[in-house]
């Protein structure tokens, strides 16, 4: 039987690791305290759509790399980081979730950059019966990573079309942005992973877009 100077002596040193592994939480839970809708809890998302809320979906996976290479071009797709055979089929899973549960955007809207658009059209360009979703490329939703483009006024541009979508009957519909990490984190302060959805609302014109259902990863 351990003595008690031993048992004073253990409490000691878990007491001491337990102040050490502290500041390594945050390192291994999710990012901004994010939640994640576990599988086929998804029931607040999709009321939040049928209401009119906003999709905010990361494009898809890409192949391995962080930003672009060096000889990056907007309008060559061959200079870009872009969508892995998984992220055309997780794509196409995006657009099975929608079409699966009878939501159908009144419009995408996307990143000019070739993996949101090839996102997006994976996703969208055939999505249940109807009229073909019109996909519109928007600066607004490029990235801003390593000095591209200008974070705040497309922030802003991208904030006054929530405003805008807010402020409609929900019987128009609904809108899907697809986009990059920065944008999504700009806009509300929350991170997600590559395929990953938020449904959002303009909640004020100082703050981050409201979240209003747990993340949808597909």
């Amino acid at each position: 039987m351990a003595s008690r100077s031993d048992r004073q002596r253990d409490g000691r040193r878990q007491a001491v690791m337990r102040l050490v592994a502290a500041p390594l939480v945050g390192l291994v839970c999710p990012a901004f305290g994010q939640q994640r809708a576990a599988p086929g809890q998804d029931r607040q998302a999709i009321a939040a759509l049928q209401s009119g809320g906003l999709a905010l979906i990361r494009h898809a996976i890409t192949f391995p790399g962080v930003g672009d290479p060096p000889n990056f071009r907007l309008d060559d797709c061959n200079t870009q980081r872009n969508l892995s055979r998984e992220g055309r089929e997780q794509s196409r899973a995006i657009g099975r979730w929608f079409s699966e549960r009878g939501l159908r955007p009144d419009r995408v809207r996307s990143s000019q950059w070739c993996r949101c658009l090839e996102t997006a059209q994976e996703a969208f360009r055939s999505i249940g019966p109807g009229p073909e979703i019109p996909i519109e490329p928007w600066p607004a939703l490029n990235s801003f990573f390593q000095g591209q483009g200008d974070r705040e006024r497309q922030l802003q541009q991208a904030f006054e079309a929530a405003r805008g979508l807010a402020q409609r009957p929900a019987a128009l519909g609904f809108e899907v942005w697809i986009t990059h990490q920065v944008t999504i984190t700009g806009l509300t302060g929350q991170s997600v992973a590559m395929g990953e959805m938020l449904v959002v609302s303009y909640d004020g014109p100082a703050r981050p877009l409201k979240l209003l259902a747990p993340a949808i990863a597909f």
